[in-house]
């Protein structure tokens, strides 16, 4: 059944969704993925069956014996994906809009991460996997810095000093630690030893060696999945229950009303009763466990796409630069161009850098960036066997030269615009609300007004239509294309779109 279903997407004679003529006027640009064989339109092996398909449901039953697998929305055949288009274990070809939960940067199979994989280099990264912190290789400098995450031209402004690490989740939990770390150090002065008290009672996770502190964060937040991580995490129920948590403080996110622009003047006021609510809770909580890092996303995506102004974010760095609070930006989701800039926070103007900016996903590499002031006064505090993986920091170095070299941040400033404003004259009248994003790439959301109602466009978009898109918060869809793609590509979702709202009338 495999051969026979592969042998039929092969020979072309599976039945292509194409769009219609509506939204086609850049359909014949030349590609930014430079590889001809990407597909030009998603192609189904029965529009409106069911997707997952039989093959899939049956790859991800193998799965289920040994692993978790009711979270599979199917299985793919990475082999045959290609640039914006996902193929799954039964054939159907998908534009892809999620892009692996916004972690692909460049599609699928990009000739320039396929040449890397064939490099000497890459295979003796490959087959030598070093502890890090303490054996790195003799090329880590340059792996990092010629291009790569710690290049000039990728660095956060302000921020000279990257910690590599393995995931978001534990990019956060490690800029959390160094936070505690620094502003022990603050308390204690410079050089200032550790006390023989201080050694053995952290020994026994009592004051003052383990000392109770904590680190802010707003409701909705999404900030990863550990013991610390989690403690931040407001986005979802099923994420935390039953995980002990720290006691630490949470605030609300603003009260953002969108459009934006027409909303300034509430907008502004929601922002100006949550900062003074932050500084509320940073003053009250040291009485109990003073907070020691504020943490935030540029836009919090896992919990609905949460916007707020920059003059918000402007404020809420000064704020906490007031109150000796270390300002830990999370750009796992945000980060590396979804936006339009490489760095989402860059749109806020800083003009006193953020303390530390983490990393992740379309890096395809984890960690954060930071100054001297957050690396660990002796060595081994922050620190773990693999501290990052070369191979990863080989494919963010090619990402990101690839990235500059073909101009991506245009594209995606150019496409999202497209989009936006197509969005726009589509959602008139009809169902959708709250669209949101614009000037911010393709990094758009909107609302429908329910969860089952969210939930039931987006296996419309995939089994009629062929295009994967994602949820977030309550009822929200939200758009995490590739960096490459196209308006052509966009197009195609367009009318896509647009062929469902008709059924939903």
């Amino acid at each position: 059944m495999t051969a026979r279903r592969l042998a039929l997407a092969r020979s072309g004679s599976l039945i292509a969704a194409s769009p219609r003529a509506r939204f086609l006027a850049t359909a014949a640009s030349t590609s930014i993925f430079p590889s001809s064989d990407q597909p030009t339109h998603p192609a189904l092996v029965k529009p409106g069956g069911p997707i997952p398909g039989p093959l899939s449901i049956e790859a991800s039953k193998e799965i289920g014996g040994f692993q978790e697998d009711r979270a599979h929305a199917f299985v793919a055949d990475y082999a045959r994906s290609k640039g914006n288009f996902i193929v799954d274990a039964d054939g159907n070809v998908m534009l892809d809009m999620f892009a692996q939960i916004a972690s692909i940067a460049l599609g699928y199979n990009h000739p320039d991460l396929v040449s890397l994989a064939h490099s000497p280099e890459f295979v003796m990264a490959a087959t030598n996997r070093p502890a890090i912190g303490s054996f790195p290789p003799a090329q880590w400098a340059s792996w990092i810095n010629d291009g790569g995450i710690g290049d000039e031209w990728v660095k956060p402004r302000g921020l000279n000093q990257v910690f590599t690490a393995m995931c978001g989740s534990c990019a956060n939990e490690n800029a959390y630690k160094a936070v505690f770390m620094a502003y022990r150090a603050r308390e204690r002065g410079e050089g200032v030893a550790f006390t023989d008290e201080e050694m053995t009672s952290c020994m026994k996770n009592q004051e003052p060696g383990s000392p109770d502190l904590s680190i802010l964060s707003f409701e909705k937040g999404f900030h990863g999945r550990l013991f610390g991580s989690l403690s931040t995490t407001r986005s979802k129920a099923v994420h935390k229950v039953d995980i002990p948590s720290f006691d630490w403080p949470a605030v609300p996110w603003p009260n953002i009303k969108y459009p934006l622009a027409e909303h300034a003047r509430e907008n502004a006021e929601a922002e100006a009763a949550t900062l003074a609510r932050v500084e509320e809770t940073i003053v009250a909580w040291r009485q109990k466990a003073p907070v020691a890092g504020l943490v935030v996303e540029p836009i919090a995506s896992e919990g609905g796409d949460q916007h707020a102004s920059p003059s918000f974010f402007r404020a809420l760095r000064e704020l906490t630069h007031k109150l000796g609070v270390f300002m830990i930006v999370d750009e796992v989701q945000t980060g590396v161009g979804a936006t339009g800039r490489l760095w989402a926070h860059e749109a806020w103007d800083l003009e006193r850098p953020a303390d530390i900016v983490t990393f992740s996903k379309k890096m395809q590499a984890a960690g954060f960036y930071h100054n001297i002031e957050t690396r660990p006064s002796v060595p081994y505090r922050n620190y773990n066997t693999w501290m990052g993986d070369p191979i990863r920091a080989l494919q963010a170095r090619q990402i990101l030269r690839t990235v500059r070299a073909s101009n991506l941040l245009e594209n995606v400033r150019d496409v999202g615009s497209h989009v936006y404003s197509n969005l726009e004259s589509l959602f008139a009248g009809s169902a959708m609300s709250n669209l949101r994003g614009e000037n911010q790439g393709t990094f758009i959301a909107w609302d429908l007004p329910s969860t089952k109602g969210r939930d039931d466009f987006l296996v419309k978009m995939r089994r009629d239509h062929g295009v994967h898109l994602g949820g977030c918060g309550d009822s929200t869809v939200r758009l995490r294309p590739m960096l490459v793609f196209e308006k052509k590509h966009a197009d195609i979702f367009l009318q896509a779109v647009s062929e469902v709202l008709k059924n939903m009338k």
